[in-house]
């Protein structure tokens, strides 16, 4: 009789490097081929190009300098976004989020009397502890992201109310400046998303924990078996989400100055569709922070654009609804149209029959 033992030791930190050195070779090399992050960095250049001959004057100095900050915001919100997606959720606590983080670094100043500085360390700090919690209920209690992050909307935004006494406040003097001011001519908000999206960046792709979290998305039994805590990593990545959503609401209070209590109310969908334009599937997997910031960015100048065509409201909504949906579907077509492809590719190198 043979007797099979079964090695159950954790595995060796060399082993999981090569598995992800395996995984993330692939998957770059794949995604060069779909054009995904390619594709949204092409479009966006295309659209800056074309945006002086549809409508002139949406390109100039003083629109290019208006819309750079609200771009900033989008793409700090969309780089927590992308972090809820990668691991399969999708956070509908963007608006309460970013209105918390806007409340607490305004209405406690003006109405409570808090030091600014403490004002908006308190303002980055709690959303984060917020996205832990979320973490927690989806991770540990299993309940799904939609549903946790949905009531969790309702309760900031009551807690904004809260603290508020439904009557919105001003930014204190410090970071209404900071916020609105430039260095060397390009905005400090512009720059924070900049540094912001380049760290997240490297942490994803470099670190230890960016890899897990990739690992996780890809297959999350696969990880188990290699002895990542999956829990862990999963309730961090929402925590991580929420600091950004936090940075992001107090940039734009402080940008805004006078911020309305629901500032937030408009970034679910754009978040989403800068998620989804920077390459990173519904799915989960395989996530770009950086591509999903220059999605933020080629949304923000459509927008201007549509703007400077007469365009209202709704009808950017609408656009950029299509546009979502049109990614959408070029994805799902992409890999028929390259089975076709190789289908008339192998054709052609077959021998005729004589």
């Amino acid at each position: 009789m043979t007797i099979r033992t079964v090695n159950t030791s954790r595995p060796t930190p060399g082993r999981e490097g090569n598995v992800m050195d395996a995984v993330d070779a692939g998957a770059t090399w794949r995604r060069l081929l779909s054009g995904s992050w390619v594709g949204i960095v092409v479009a966006t250049i295309i659209l800056f190009a074309l945006s002086p001959a549809i409508a002139q004057g949406s390109l100039g100095s003083a629109p290019l300098l208006s819309m750079l900050p609200f771009a900033a915001v989008l793409a700090m919100a969309a780089a927590g976004q992308t972090l809820v997606v990668q691991q399969r959720g999708l956070d509908l606590s963007v608006p309460g989020m970013i209105a918390l983080a806007a409340g607490l670094c305004t209405c406690m100043v003006q109405s409570h009397g808090w030091p600014a500085w403490l004002a908006v360390t308190v303002a980055v700090v709690a959303p984060a502890l917020v996205g832990l919690v979320n973490g927690v209920l989806v991770a540990v209690a299993r309940v799904m992201p939609l549903v946790v992050t949905l009531g969790m909307n309702a309760v900031l935004l009551g807690t904004v109310l809260a603290i508020s006494g439904g009557s919105p406040a001003t930014a204190p003097g410090g970071l209404s400046r900071f916020s609105v001011d430039r260095t060397f001519g390009i905005p400090n908000t512009f720059i924070i998303a900049v540094v912001m999206l380049a760290v997240g960046g490297i942490i994803a792709k470099r670190s230890a924990v960016g890899r897990r979290l990739t690992y996780i998305g890809v297959s999350v039994p696969t990880a188990s078996a290699l002895g990542i805590r999956v829990t862990l990593y999963q309730v961090v990545a929402y925590g991580f989400a929420g600091l950004a959503y936090g940075a992001a609401g107090v940039l734009l209070a402080g940008y805004t100055r006078t911020p309305g209590l629901f500032i937030g109310d408009s970034y679910v969908l754009p978040t989403v569709a800068a998620v989804v334009l920077g390459g990173t599937a519904m799915t989960g997997g395989i996530a770009s922070i950086v591509a999903s910031g220059v999605g933020a960015l080629f949304l923000t100048q459509l927008g201007q654009l549509l703007r400077s065509l007469g365009w209202n409201d709704a009808q950017q909504l609408i656009a950029q609804a299509a546009v979502l949906a049109a990614v959408v579907l070029l994805r799902q077509a992409a890999p028929a149209l390259r089975g076709l492809a190789a289908q008339r590719r192998r054709r052609r190198t077959l021998p005729t029959a004589g």
